[in-house]
């Protein structure tokens, strides 16, 4: 699907978005890009159903409670209650969020699934939407959103957490495709959604909830942005591009370029990859790497004297701050604690990290990790995540571990039967779905391109 010439693109790439996501129809989506936004799709209510119980999501959760309505047709996953769109969106986005374990695609360093997917399970659910047209509009936000992220560059996640940014766009587009705007409407909601774009990463410093605060509000904020287009509400028409628009006041290093990379040709949600680790994705590459190590040399954590993780700088940026973590959510962004899990358990997984990131021995391994910026590692990031370490060890050796694609990447990705696994272990993990329940859920979802009227996950949730 090409929606216009290089050079009308060139001349303004965010109407080239919108005309792009204002067109896309499942029939356009090559199979297997359909496939793997299944996949995708499975993966993140998972993770929706991880966040049942968590503090930050319960708050969340009685907000809306208080101040939405109990009914509306859309269904909240943690609680299985009805309520409108927006207020559902909210919950399921921030839910998704805190465990850790939602997708993210490499090169804009920015999480698809946690905005996307509750817009058009929320949207759908409302207007009896089909499959395919659930499918097809988060196609196109993940091929927005993560272009929007390429186009915001490495000096915009240096400050600003890019889920919350371009995932307001991401959100915005997705539930327009599903209402049907058509392209001048979309780029109206693309314009409403770039001007309430936000999210810093000061919060990682006091542990503070804002993560989920930022994936419940991209996706709010985006969903409110194509209602209101679509009932005559204005926007910036280059709210990407523009001289005052969210690359002038976000970035210094914004290629518009990107934003029209290969458009309707390449499918970047096929890129994005499943997480592995229950951690902040910047720890996955060394911790694949360290466990790559303690395997083939059988070592256990008192053979280690120091591993030196070697690292992009945004690694740096975003966990450096983390070296004393005083909560389990702020434990998944010090990689210390990952690879102290690694080292004792030989895993990092939801279980590890809520009962044992305080344990002794991996608080002492904690000590012995520190990490370097590597020439290498930080030239190929963000397009690949090289994972590195060098591991001393009580003998004097010094062991070197490098995984070129961490566990999860499109190569070296979670088969069907391992995203199953996974989706098992995250509802058993909090309670908020039975074995029986998840079984019922993957066939769902295996099955989605025949589903002619999107309804509730969990039948009798809604009704």
């Amino acid at each position: 699907m090409n929606t216009s010439n290089e050079g009308e693109a060139g001349s303004h790439p965010s109407r080239a978005l919108a005309e792009f996501a204002a067109g896309l129809q499942s029939r356009h989506v090559p199979g297997p890009v359909l496939d793997r936004a299944e996949d995708l799709f499975l993966d993140w209510v998972g993770s929706a159903l991880a966040g049942k119980g968590a503090r930050a999501v319960g708050i969340i959760e009685g907000f809306a409670r208080e101040m939405g309505p109990a009914s509306g047709g859309s269904e909240v996953l943690v609680s299985r209650r009805e309520t409108t769109p927006l207020f559902a969106a909210m919950v399921n986005a921030a839910a998704s969020h805190v465990a850790e374990q939602d997708d993210v695609h490499n090169g804009s360093v920015f999480h698809p699934a946690t905005v996307v997917f509750p817009v058009a399970l929320a949207v759908s659910q409302v207007r009896g939407a089909s499959g395919p047209e659930l499918l097809a509009a988060s196609v196109a936000g993940y091929e927005v959103g993560i272009r929007v992220g390429e186009f915001l560059g490495r000096s915009h996640y240096k400050v600003f957490h890019t889920t919350g940014t371009a995932g307001t766009l991401a959100a915005a587009v997705t539930a327009g495709r599903l209402l049907g705007l058509p392209a001048g409407q979309m780029l109206h909601a693309m314009g409403s959604a770039g001007t309430q774009a936000a999210g810093l990463w000061e919060f990682l410093r006091d542990a503070a909830d804002s993560k989920q605060l930022h994936t419940a509000k991209a996706a709010a904020d985006g969903l409110m942005s194509a209602y209101l287009a679509r009932d005559g509400f204005t926007g910036a028409s280059h709210i990407l591009e523009g001289e005052q628009g969210m690359a002038a006041g976000m970035s210094h290093d914004a290629d518009p370029a990107k934003l029209v990379d290969q458009l309707g040709e390449r499918w970047a949600l096929a890129e994005t990859s499943f997480k592995f680790h229950a951690s902040c994705r910047h720890t996955h590459p060394a911790a694949d790497a360290l466990l790559q190590v303690v395997e083939a040399h059988d070592l256990s954590p008192d053979d280690i004297v120091s591993v030196t993780a070697h690292v992009h700088q945004a690694a740096i940026d975003v966990l450096g701050p983390v070296v004393d973590p005083r909560t389990v959510h702020q434990a998944k962004f010090c990689m210390g604690a990952t690879l102290g899990l690694i080292a004792v358990y030989r895993q990092a997984g939801m279980e590890e990290f809520e009962h044992h990131y305080k344990d002794d021995a991996v608080e002492a391994f904690r000590q012995k990790v520190s990490m370097a910026l590597d020439p290498e590692v930080d030239g190929a990031y963000p397009q690949r995540w090289i994972g590195k370490v060098s591991v001393v060890t009580r003998s004097g050796e010094t062991l070197e571990g490098r995984v070129d694609e961490p566990k999860g990447d499109p190569g070296n990705t979670l088969g069907r039967g391992e995203i199953e696994d996974k989706v098992h272990r995250l509802a058993e993990f909090s309670g908020a779905a039975t074995s029986d329940e998840v079984q019922q859920l993957i066939t769902y979802v295996w099955n989605l391109r025949q589903v002619r009227g999107v309804t509730a996950l969990f039948p009798g949730s809604i009704g």
